[in-house]
């Protein structure tokens, strides 16, 4: 419980001692309405001078204006108790929700305690505690057993188990050892590694987090928005009817003013939107924090919303469906033998980081005399032009996919195997063979398809810059509807539009890629998902879901928690509504007092925060 929370429990406990008071004292002294005083003033003496600041700054007609205008109307009538009771219950409504708006932020609370404060850099030897920002690419720090890992970098020295739920949501420490890659916000639990950082700290994982995190909140889902602006409408309309349902009926009927006044502030109080206005963005709030507790970090809950109402899911083929680790299959030569062929792929590859590329260099296994290697330009979607040294003669070498060989005028001769990626090389117009390289499916995709078909997915859909055959196959033995391949990042883009323009009225496609090259169909789609993808840029800046981890059946997850929040967030409007318009009803025509309007109001808000903490609870399929 948080300081604020402790005194308000405080202030609530004396108002409540005071009020029973003056209910024992009501019919017994003519003073008992100095308790009531008491008890009103502990409770709520906050909530008009809240009032009175808001009307300052132009927002008039908010719950603090409801509330105060009511209470002090039924203090006026003489409606004490009713007063008492409708600010105490009011607050303690209040608490109740600033309670659940804690625990539904505390996933995400600890989602940010992965911000490393410092960080050892190593100088000369001598190690320095600085801050993460101060360090620069290419330094070496030092990270010990317990300490957080501040920066993104590769292990030089030391090997070490790494705890990565924060980032993953996966319990299962991770082995690293010397070579291998480590991302900031993961905590060192035994070794001490020394790091050679590759990022600097604005460009690192853990700032790439926070970033989505922090901007989050800012981006509201179609319910939220709708709530906002109904509230806005709403509250001055209540107002209107208060005071016409105060004045109007006394002129005409005749009758005690108070009768009417009474039965206006208690139209206030059932009228006050806290329930919706409270619930619904908790909800959502609710829904993003299991998502980041799971491993899914979600820029927004408009993409939560259109997470829950999925009807189409798009996946790029290479990293997302498959593992992305190549290897050399087959290799086919025409005018040289197959190792004089795989020297001169992998040196028009080496500066190539691609899995492709570095399968090539894994099949080679030898060192690359780099003074063979001229100009290299990438050709996108297509391949590599590069000027390659042979037999002392500089020469032009094409190596990529049968566009590039058309383009350079080369003559292409299948090779055996259809079943990987195929890069065909040629000498200036002249095809000197191919290269096959075979990927694998990833083990949690057949689960991850089912998955969605079971919640919902009427169409699953590969678009793939692979050969059309190799496409179709994959997509034969993972029952996708349709497969489309020898696509161009801009074919994928048109391709997805299509696709978009036969989905079903109120349903959303998602596009599911590794973040790399993938970014501009991310955008387009109406929900883009990085598939492991937090530590590229592209991937945090395109999509607006991201998966922290390469498990396609996260989405599935992410589908079920929007589901549920989406349900709550339904539940609430429609409980919060149907309770609230029925009150005011009685309350109007005189069948209920204030007592009821008090259950209408904090009753309703109490029951749909209880609901909506709901949606922060959510534990995964086996």
């Amino acid at each position: 419980m948080t300081k604020k929370q402790k005194k308000m429990v405080t202030r609530l406990s004396a108002s409540a001692v005071f009020f029973i008071l003056a209910l024992i004292l009501e019919k017994r002294s003519a003073f008992s309405w100095i308790p009531f005083l008491v008890a009103y003033l502990f409770a709520g003496y906050d909530i008009p001078l809240r009032a009175c600041r808001n009307i300052t700054k132009g927002d008039v007609f908010d719950e603090n204006f409801l509330m105060s205008v009511a209470t002090i109307g039924a203090i006026i009538v003489g409606s004490l108790e009713e007063a008492v009771a409708v600010m105490l219950f009011y607050q303690i409504g209040e608490l109740f929700n600033d309670y659940a708006v804690n625990k539904s932020r505390k996933s995400i609370t600890d989602l940010m305690d992965i911000n490393p404060e410092y960080a050892n850099l190593l100088r000369d030897g001598q190690e320095e505690q600085v801050d993460p920002y101060e360090v620069e690419v290419g330094d070496t720090i030092v990270i010990r057993p317990g300490e957080k890992v501040p920066l993104d970098g590769i292990v030089r020295k030391g090997n070490s188990t790494l705890d990565t739920k924060a980032l993953t949501g996966e319990s299962m420490p991770v082995e690293v050892a010397e070579g291998q890659a480590v991302v900031s916000g993961s905590i060192n639990l035994s070794g001490v590694l020394e790091v050679e950082t590759t990022k600097l700290f604005d460009d690192s994982t853990v700032s790439k987090i926070l970033e989505l995190v922090e901007n989050a909140s800012s981006r509201k889902a179609k319910a939220e928005a709708f709530i906002t602006r109904f509230a806005r409408v709403y509250t001055p309309i209540v107002v209107v009817l208060a005071v016409i349902l105060a004045v109007i009926p006394p002129i005409l009927l005749g009758g005690g003013w108070s009768t009417w006044v009474y039965r206006a502030c208690s139209f206030l109080v059932v009228s006050c939107p806290c329930a919706l206005v409270i619930s619904v963005p908790l909800s959502f709030f609710g829904g993003l924090g299991a998502a980041s507790k799971n491993g899914i970090l979600m820029k927004g809950s408009n993409y939560l919303e259109a997470v829950g109402s999925l009807d189409t899911v798009v996946f790029d083929k290479t990293g997302t469906l498959t593992t992305g680790q190549f290897e050399v299959s087959e290799i086919s030569s025409v005018r040289m033998t197959r190792e004089e062929l795989l020297e001169l792929a992998v040196l028009a590859e080496h500066h190539s980081n691609h899995p492709i590329a570095l399968s090539i260099k894994k099949a080679y296994g030898k060192e690359v005399n780099t003074a063979r290697i001229g100009s290299v330009e990438e050709i996108s979607g297509q391949g590599i032009h590069a000027q390659i040294e042979k037999d002392g003669v500089w020469r032009d070498l094409y190596i990529g996919n049968q566009k590039l060989m058309k383009a350079c005028g080369a003559v292409v001769e299948q090779p055996t195997a259809l079943l990987g990626t195929t890069l065909y090389l040629a000498e200036t117009n002249q095809y000197l063979g191919a290269i096959v390289i075979s990927d694998s499916i990833r083990p949690d995709v057949p689960k991850a398809l089912e998955g969605l078909r079971r919640h919902g997915v009427k169409k699953l859909v590969m678009l793939t810059g692979d050969r059309e055959e190799v496409g179709r196959k994959v997509g034969e033995s993972l029952g996708l509807d349709e497969v489309y391949g020898n696509l161009l990042p801009g074919d994928k883009v048109k391709k997805v539009e299509e696709l978009l323009s036969k989905k079903a009225p109120g349903k959303t496609l998602a596009f599911v890629g590794d973040g790399i090259n993938d970014a501009p169909v991310l955008a387009r789609a109406d929900v883009g998902i990085a598939m492991g993808g937090i530590g590229s840029d592209a991937a945090v800046e395109a999509a607006d879901v991201v998966i922290m981890d390469d498990e396609p059946s996260k989405i599935v997850d992410a589908i079920l928690i929007a589901s549920k929040t989406v349900g709550i967030v339904r539940q609430n409007i429609l409980f919060a509504i149907g309770v609230k318009v029925l009150v005011l009803i009685l309350v109007a025509l005189g069948y209920a007092s204030m007592w009821a309007a008090v259950f209408g109001d904090v009753g309703v808000s109490v029951l749909a925060i209880l609901n909506a903490i709901r949606a922060l609870s959510y534990k995964r399929e086996d």
